[in-house]
């Protein structure tokens, strides 16, 4: 079932650029142009801020495996009751 889904995502990239194929000018400062087909700046522009989205996250990411390693350092296995576990407390 995955594997119908994954191809099925795939087909739809593929069609979506045969169909954008044309050439498109990004204008830069200055008089800059870049000429390229639609899908390459497309597929530019998404890797881009996929980019931007990641290096935005690192910090907590980071953060996060600083205190979960620390978490794990410091717990540590409990400690054998001499009761049984289904012992009513006292």
């Amino acid at each position: 079932m995955r594997f119908i889904l994954w191809f099925l995502v795939f087909v739809l990239a593929l069609s979506f650029a045969v169909k954008n194929t044309g050439n498109v000018a990004v204008r830069y400062y200055l008089g800059m142009e870049w000429n390229a087909p639609l899908v390459i700046v497309l597929l530019v522009v998404f890797c881009a801020g996929v980019a931007a989205g990641v290096t935005a996250n690192l910090p907590y990411i980071f953060r996060l495996r600083r205190e979960m390693g620390r978490l794990k350092r410091g717990a540590q296995p409990p400690a054998q009751s001499e009761e049984s576990p289904g012992a009513a407390p006292r």
